[in-house]
């Protein structure tokens, strides 16, 4: 008894301390996320030593929870309705500028830390991913023009299943040599179909069932929208789709319907993806080992910054050729495209398949999301200001 009380008096403190870091974040201009992440840091095995975390299995299913629940407010948020006019735009962004990013960053981190071609490959994968989570908060204070917003939103949300799809694809071309090009493609328009269409039904099926429920039973609806999301990620994992995809997508179709429901459905998810960002955040925190930070440091900031100012300018410059945007819009394109936690959970993928190297991934994923956060994240805002982009 007393152990479980440990248990819920460490979640309720570490819940405590992140909605206090939010709080000083907010006095000192500083991205949040940042500052959940040091208090990871702070309290795990190589910190003040409160938390003896390295189970990576609980980490991705932690995490894989958690991006479930922030891609659907997302969609949830959004809706089929004002992601339309952009659609193929974001959908470019996230398959085009994620595979490009990926590509360049890994032959980078191949050069940088020594590794082999396809190692490399998977760290660029699992660095491709522009985090919902922290684009999701970027924009809900942000005055870009909702064009342009849009589009961001819509590369945030479609691009996570696109970066895990290719983590997969890279996992699995490591494991097996014999594994063909013609087989990768398959594996991918696959996920890509089956995500799509399980979360297309899901949508529907759940737009369904909360219309016909009314405003009788608002609490039930909550448990039925949240249900939903998780039928959605289940159902096409099974029948070999992207989850992740058929959660966004399934929040889409669910976003774009009027609901009695709808202002309770926002709020309620809208909190339940804050606790999910904080606990992201703070899990990377537990896995990084501060005392090994400094074997990687400046190559770790470089593949940084050469993610940032060379690999994403170019996947976005491909992305959207045809788009219409201009030129200053497509820097904004280029600098919001920040970085956050979900190459930590993609990084449990590789060490649960005891890929060679794997652990060093977390180390380098740390640079990666800190100089993200601190460069892009604190500039955006100005940046787009600067560019005379922003609205009033």
């Amino acid at each position: 008894m007393d152990h479980d009380a440990e248990l819920i008096l460490v979640a309720g403190a570490l819940l405590a301390a992140g909605v206090a870091a939010s709080l000083a974040a907010t006095r000192i201009r500083v991205p949040a996320l940042v500052l959940f992440l040091g208090v990871g840091m702070a309290i795990g095995t190589d910190g003040l030593g409160w938390i003896d975390f390295a189970d990576y299995r609980v980490a991705r299913l932690l995490g894989s929870i958690g991006l479930v629940l922030i891609l659907y407010e997302g969609g949830l948020a959004t809706g089929f309705g004002e992601m339309r006019p952009v659609l193929g735009t974001a959908a470019s962004l996230a398959v085009v500028a994620t595979i490009v990013t990926a590509l360049l960053t890994g032959l980078a981190a191949a050069l940088l830390f020594d590794f082999s071609t396809k190692e490399g490959l998977l760290l660029g994968a699992i660095l491709s991913a522009t985090d919902g989570a922290a684009v999701f908060a970027l924009l809900r204070e942000s005055k870009m023009p909702t064009r342009l917003a849009r589009v961001l939103e819509g590369e945030a949300g479609f691009n996570d299943p696109v970066a895990v799809l290719l983590v997969l694809l890279m996992i699995k071309l490591i494991q097996h040599a014999s594994y063909g090009v013609g087989q990768a493609i398959l594996f991918f328009a696959g996920q890509i179909v089956v995500g799509a269409a399980v979360g297309v039904a899901l949508g529907l099926l759940a737009s369904s069932l909360l219309r016909r429920m009314g405003s009788a039973a608002a609490a039930l609806s909550l448990v039925a929208s949240l249900a939903a999301a998780a039928i959605a990620f289940g159902a096409a994992a099974l029948l070999h789709g992207s989850g992740f995809l058929a959660v966004y997508v399934a929040g889409l179709t669910l976003g774009t319907v009027k609901l009695d429901q709808s202002p309770a459905l926002l709020a309620f998810h809208d909190g339940l993806s804050s606790v999910a960002e904080i606990g992201l955040f703070l899990a990377l925190g537990l896995l990084v080992f501060p005392s090994q930070l400094g074997d990687v440091a400046a190559k770790g900031v470089l593949l940084a910054l050469i993610g940032a100012a060379v690999a994403r300018p170019t996947g976005v410059a491909l992305a959207t050729f045809a788009s219409g945007f201009g030129g200053r819009e497509r820097v904004v394109l280029v600098w919001a495209g920040l970085r956050g936690a979900v190459p930590v959970v993609l990084a449990t993928f590789a060490v649960i398949a005891n890929v060679p190297r794997s652990l060093h991934f977390f180390n380098i994923v740390f640079f990666a999301v800190v100089i993200s956060a601190l460069l892009q994240g604190s500039t955006v805002e100005w940046l787009t200001r600067r560019l005379g982009v922003a609205t009033r």
